[in-house]
């Protein structure tokens, strides 16, 4: 194959990779990269039950009970869990679709979470890459911090 040919033929899968991901120009999830599990499988809805005197876990969800919204799948325990996510899932899914919202809050851009270090803040849920960042926005101001990821996930949605 000759040199001009070769540089073609690179030139249309770069330009088929792009429109392919232009295509998909949906809001980013936290998500696996095989199998596009949203927060590592991790029930949405049942972090909405969990109380304050309970232990501070994660449920894993079942491939059984699952949802696909924004590119990704959600995964749940419970048939029911599935349908009230489904209902709205603006209600039950993470703030930042599941990203760190402590990582938004510094500047520090998507870092994405496997829905073990969460929190919910005025009935919505947010996780946190690791322990330390829940604690900051526990200890500290989580409005303002609130704010600041706010401001970085709009500019980062709205690119």
């Amino acid at each position: 194959m000759n040199s001009r040919m070769m540089i073609q033929k690179i030139l249309t899968t770069l330009v088929l990779t792009i429109v392919a991901f232009t295509a998909q120009a949906e809001e980013p999830v936290s998500k696996s990269y095989f199998g596009g599990i949203a927060i590592d499988g991790k029930d949405t809805v049942a972090y909405h039950r969990v109380k304050e005197t309970d232990p501070h876990k994660a449920v894993k969800g079942s491939k059984s009970w699952k949802a696909e919204w924004k590119g990704a799948k959600w995964l749940f325990t419970t048939e029911t869990d599935r349908d009230l996510f489904a209902a709205d899932p603006e209600r039950y899914a993470p703030a930042y679709n599941g990203h760190c919202a402590n990582a938004l809050s510094l500047g520090e851009g998507l870092l994405k979470t496997d829905g073990t270090h969460w929190q919910i803040f005025e009935d919505k849920l947010y996780t946190f890459y690791a322990a330390r960042g829940r604690d900051r926005w526990l200890a500290g101001d989580f409005k303002e911090y609130k704010k600041e990821a706010d401001r970085a996930w709009g500019e980062i949605i709205n690119q």
